[in-house]
Formats: structure tokens, C-alpha cells, sequence
């Protein structure tokens, strides 16, 4: 289920920000094998322009990651797919816990699939722009300013953990948060030789599959 999104009028868009923008993306993510009509949905309703600075409007819909500042950036989009729909293929979690807010998009498409999203980021500067972000588009997401290597452990267990940024190796205290039955997605490694991983907590073991090579900002301790 999608959550309904009411958008105000510079929400929307117009022309390279438009809805024909979004669709066009949705097409090419179709192309390149995304094929969770749920997640595309979603990404064709979420105004990605509006997690992005003003000056990089026109680029919000191309397939590429962009600057958010701070060294950061916005995921490309197909990288937000495929993530979302190895997140939710065995079934849409309830309660999700995402490490790294960044600009929002990620926690936001969670969001618009109904979920309860929350989310934790260490840069405070970016959580205070991405939760100004949530409260312009309605959307109920849950946001903590701490480490994200810790979780949130008062919130676990959690039905799915989604990490943005590619650590050494998983995180113990993430995994001890994941819940029976649960799902993990997230890129492990270092510089090139980061793989996105996805791990089910089975029988009270973990499952874990290999979905290929991605290229993530590193995950940082401590709080900025």
C-alpha cells in the first residue's frame, strides 16, 4: 500500500522536475530491471527534486547520485530500487529502521509504501533539512540525531534495518536488532570493493545473499 501524498504545487514540479520527469525515471528503472510495481510507485508519486538543493533541480531525475553537502549525497535512483525492493521483496515490513537519513529520499520512499519508518543520521545539519522535508510532504517519519552504527535499540526489534553507508563489516548491534523473520539490506566493504548484502534472520540464524557491487559513502562514528 502507497501512502497518499498531497503535493503542493512547487512540490509537483514543472517541466524538468514535472510528473513526466518521474515517469520517464520509472521507465528507465523498468529497463534496467526493477520490476517491484510497489517501489516504482512510489518513486514515481516522491518529488525527488525537493530532497536536493535548488541549483540541481533539473538533474533530480536522471539515474545518477548528487551532491547533498557535508560530503554526502542523494543515492542514485536505481541504487533506492533496488535497495527498496530487496527490502520488501518477501513481504512489506512493518516497523524499518534506516542508518544514514542523508537528504531523506530513502527514509521518504520507505515511507510512501506505508511503512513505519524510523530513521537515524550523525549529521545534524542534514536531519534538521531532511525532517523539514517530511513535514512539507505529510510524511510520519521517526528521526534520531546518533550514531547509526548503535541503532536504535528503545524501537527493537525491527521487521527490516536499511543501511546507507558502506561499513568494513555489519554492524553487531544492527544485527542484534533485527527481529525474527527480518530483513537487512546493506553495502559492506570498502571503496570499490563494497557489496550490497541482504540478510533474513531465519530460524534464529541469518541468510545472507549477495546482490552485487555499489559504491557508498563511508559509515563514520560519532556525531557531527
Amino acid at each position: 500500500m502507497t501512502a497518499r501524498l498531497t503535493l503542493q504545487p512547487a512540490a509537483r514540479g514543472l517541466g524538468m522536475t514535472g510528473q513526466r520527469a518521474r515517469d520517464r525515471l520509472v521507465q528507465r528503472l523498468r529497463e534496467q530491471g526493477i520490476a517491484d510495481e510497489r517501489v516504482l510507485l512510489a518513486m514515481a508519486t516522491l518529488p525527488r527534486h525537493q530532497f536536493i538543493d535548488e541549483a540541481l533541480a533539473s538533474r533530480a531525475y536522471e539515474d545518477t547520485a548528487l551532491p547533498i553537502g557535508r560530503g554526502q549525497t542523494i543515492s542514485q535512483p536505481w541504487v533506492v530500487a533496488r535497495m527498496t525492493a530487496a527490502l520488501v521483496e518477501h513481504g512489506l515490513p512493518r516497523r524499518v529502521l534506516e542508518i544514514g537519513t542523508g537528504s531523506g529520499y530513502q527514509a521518504a520512499v520507505l515511507a510512501t509504501l506505508g511503512l513505519e519508518v524510523h530513521t537515524v543520521e550523525r549529521i545534524e545539519e542534514l536531519l534538521r533539512d531532511a525532517r523539514r522535508r517530511f513535514r512539507q510532504l505529510g510524511l510520519d517519519v521517526r528521526s534520531r540525531h546518533d550514531d547509526g552504527r548503535l541503532g536504535w535499540a528503545e524501537h527493537a526489534p525491527f521487521d527490516a534495518i536499511m543501511v546507507t553507508a558502506g561499513g568494513a563489516a555489519l554492524e553487531p548491534a544492527l544485527l542484534d536488532q533485527l527481529g525474527e523473520g527480518g530483513t537487512l539490506v546493506a553495502p559492506v566493504g570498502a571503496g570499490s570493493s563494497q557489496r550490497l548484502l541482504r540478510l533474513r534472520r531465519v530460524d534464529g540464524g541469518l541468510v545472507e545473499e549477495d546482490l552485487g557491487g555499489v559504491v557508498f559513502v563511508p559509515l563514520l562514528p560519532g556525531l557531527s
